[in-house]
């Protein structure tokens, strides 16, 4: 009894002891370990992300924590890597938008330590769903082939693609276009085309992925019916001057398109069409003029039925125009070819002394059909000339026309 009267007198007095020792205790603590703040940068991680969904928003790359605590709990933070960590969690969330907190964590031995601030604390994250959609490509084919040709219909090498990426973007497309242009086209195209995603408005939409991304197209031109394509070829008489040569001979345009209202007529042409005689007798000089082309009645030219020849003459050297017969070589068995004009004439220079010693079988003209089917062909003959010192100035025509046709079955003739 006296020892719990004695307490409780004297209470007040043990515990302003007691809180005194305590204070001492800290000033002493804080005197060799004293409290301070610092700032932490820790990396921010997003954790949770569905498979099937993309981020649209930016995302905060780092949080930054403001810590107060005694220096040495402060110096054992920073000397652990990765002692702190912050994240990003968005288990669970899907399309749209989102206010996220920002999540840190401290070590669980370091205390104490008191958080003083977190920036920044939340995030605004934009989510938005991939998706994959096939769509029909929209094929347009624009322009027009050249007069007398026409288009027939074009093949194309797939009819729909598969867009894959954000749903926000896949959503904006209308149609996928694919447009082949046919502007003055003569002979068939083959041509790639990439595709172009357009939204209702007609402009272009992009940001994903198209399988495929492109397309092959391949559109027959084929000539009208009472329609020609030919080559134009210089009808000359006579010889430069002495002592001059003729360096070249050329016609624009080098072909013409010709029209008949029955083409039987055209069928009878060799393949060629001829201008009117251009006199070169002593030019001495380089030749410009227009010539008119020699037609048959009932057969018209579309345009223009007059052609711009143009000679060169030069001084000697030396030159001499041959003819010679265009070889055929190449072709398959089983095959004939019919080539229009069957003679070419070769415009040749070099010494003087070494024309005068030209033999037929220094300069010959061939025309190489590997590889060729049946069919309808304009080719470009090859000459072939031995003597070193000579060379070539020009052929005319430059182009001939070549038929390919299969060789007719002989005809068994009965023994009587």
């Amino acid at each position: 009894m006296k020892a719990i009267r004695w307490l409780g007198k004297n209470i007040s007095a043990f515990l302003l002891s007691f809180i005194l020792a305590i204070a001492v205790w800290i000033s002493a603590v804080t005197a060799t370990d004293p409290n301070q703040e610092r700032i932490f940068i820790i990396p921010v991680e997003t954790l949770g992300q569905e498979a099937n969904t993309e981020i649209t928003s930016e995302l905060p790359e780092n949080l930054e924590l403001t810590l107060y605590a005694p220096s040495s709990n402060l110096e054992k933070i920073s000397k652990q890597e990765d002692s702190l960590s912050a994240w990003i969690d968005l288990t669970g969330l899907g399309e749209g938008l989102h206010d996220v907190p920002i999540q840190y964590q401290i070590p669980a031995d370091v205390r104490p330590v008191r958080v003083m601030d977190a920036t920044p604390g939340q995030a605004e994250i934009a989510i938005e769903e991939i998706i994959t959609a096939t769509l029909t490509i929209n094929h347009e084919i624009i322009g027009e082939p050249a007069l007398g040709y026409q288009a027939e219909t074009p093949l194309w090498s797939n009819t729909e693609t598969t867009l894959s990426g954000r749903s926000s973007l896949i959503r904006q497309v209308a149609y996928i276009e694919a447009v082949l242009d046919i502007s003055g086209a003569t002979d068939t195209i083959e041509k790639t085309i990439v595709l172009v995603p357009r939204n209702s408005e007609g402009k272009f939409v992009q940001g994903f992925d198209l399988d495929p991304d492109r397309v092959t197209a391949v559109q027959p031109i084929t000539l009208k019916g009472g329609y020609r394509n030919m080559v134009v070829k210089v009808v000359t008489i006579g010889q430069v001057a002495d002592g001059y040569r003729q360096t070249h001979i050329t016609v624009s345009p080098p072909n013409v398109m010709l029209f008949a209202a029955d083409p039987a007529l055209l069928d009878q042409l060799p393949g060629y069409i001829e201008t009117e005689t251009l006199d070169i007798t002593d030019a001495t000089d380089d030749i410009e003029t227009v010539l008119a082309l020699n037609l048959l009645e009932g057969i018209s030219v579309i345009g223009d039925d007059h052609v711009l020849v143009m000679v060169g003459v030069a001084a000697i050297e030396g030159s001499v125009n041959i003819t010679r017969d265009v070889e055929i070589i190449g072709l398959r068995p089983g095959l004939e070819a019919q080539v229009a004009p069957a003679q070419l004439d070769i415009l040749i220079a070099g010494p003087i002394p070494d024309l005068e010693n030209i033999t037929p079988v220094d300069v010959r003209v061939v025309l190489d059909m590997t590889g060729l089917e049946t069919g309808t062909y304009q080719l470009q003959p090859q000459v072939e000339i031995l003597p070193d010192n000579i060379y070539l100035q020009s052929i005319s025509p430059e182009t001939v026309e070549v038929i390919i046709q299969e060789q007719p079955t002989p005809t068994a003739t009965p023994n009587p």
